[in-house]
């Protein structure tokens, strides 16, 4: 069985998109997937979408509501209600190719894996004219050429993960990432540390389109510095903490905030094309050095409150 899940938050079109370009997906049995699309607002948004699309869909599909923000609430709520032994992970602002998910099961089939991940190519609607460039690179995912074994791992949007080689089958996302992200980061983390296997597909690629609010580097050099963030914060988390690497992390974060900020500043000075893509490095090497509490940034669980929202979550299976 194989569980297809989407996670959401108001964003009706995007979601939309995503959910069509599942029911297109070919090459696959449809008789032994579902999806489950599950929606992180306080008030139950994307509920009627979600059953008009359910209409349309050729497998069963399940709408889960929860209400409590965070990202890894949401995907935790999404695993409970999930029957596969295969979770396929896609994100309401991806598109997947019609041979997206039969070439994710082609390479865990090939290299026996317990976690594939394909490359993501954003596409920036034609009015974004500033770093265009830098910010359809920020939000892609680019990885090997050739598709094999690889010794690291990616991010949920575009991945196939194996139920059992998770450390907890029903939730296993640490909600301590909520709000900040990552989650994704510590889970595969705790994977890797247990030895299990990750493949690169090359052909299992999906499109992405950023919400236009994002793509500024107003948004995308915040969120380098707290992708910086996230080796020195691993290393802290780890069991028992690792100290050298976490001071390991923080001077390569010195050496780079420096040299980096210094290029920076220079290709600022001239205007050069690529000098977003310079400042980027600066703030990844500036999160590694300041990686810990006062300086998390929330990306998450912001949305306003509603009055009627419930604490529990609940879920509603609608039939193809």
């Amino acid at each position: 069985m194989l569980s297809l899940i989407v996670p959401t938050q108001r964003r009706p079109q995007g979601l939309a998109v995503a959910v069509r370009s599942l029911f297109a997906q070919q090459g696959v049995d449809f008789g032994a997937m579902e999806l489950v699309v599950v929606d992180n607002d306080q008030v139950a948004s994307a509920q009627g979408l979600v059953a008009e699309l359910a209409a349309q869909a050729p497998f069963p599909v399940t709408y889960v509501h929860e209400p409590r923000p965070g990202v890894a609430n949401a995907r935790n709520a999404a695993m409970a209600a999930a029957r596969g032994d295969f979770i396929a992970f896609l994100d309401d602002d991806e598109e997947a190719p019609a041979g997206w998910l039969a070439a994710l099961l082609a390479a865990q089939a090939k290299y026996d894996a317990d976690a594939v991940f394909g490359p993501v190519r954003a596409r920036a609607p034609a009015d974004v004219t500033r770093h265009r460039a830098y910010l359809e690179r920020f939000f892609s995912r680019e990885g090997p050429a050739n598709e094999g074994l690889i010794d690291h791992y990616y991010g949920c949007g575009d991945s196939l993960v194996r139920r059992a080689a998770m450390p907890d089958p029903v939730a296993p996302f640490s909600a301590i990432r909520n709000h900040i992200g990552g989650e994704d980061d510590l889970l595969f983390g705790q994977m890797k540390a247990a030895g299990r296997r990750f493949a690169w597909a090359p052909e299992a690629w999906v499109w992405e389109d950023p919400v236009p609010a994002r793509l500024t580097l107003g948004y995308a050099i915040p969120r380098a510095f707290a992708y910086g963030q996230g080796p020195s914060s691993a290393a802290a988390m780890a069991s028992p903490p690792d100290r050298l690497g976490v001071a390991r992390w923080m001077l390569i974060g010195i050496g780079q905030a420096v040299v980096y900020g210094a290029v920076a500043a220079v290709k600022w000075a001239i205007g050069a094309d690529d000098r977003a893509q310079a400042l980027d490095r600066a703030a990844r090497g500036l999160g590694k050095t300041l990686w810990w509490g006062p300086f998390k940034i929330h990306f998450y669980g912001r949305t306003a409150p509603a009055p009627a929202a419930s604490p529990a979550t609940s879920s509603k299976a609608l039939m193809a």
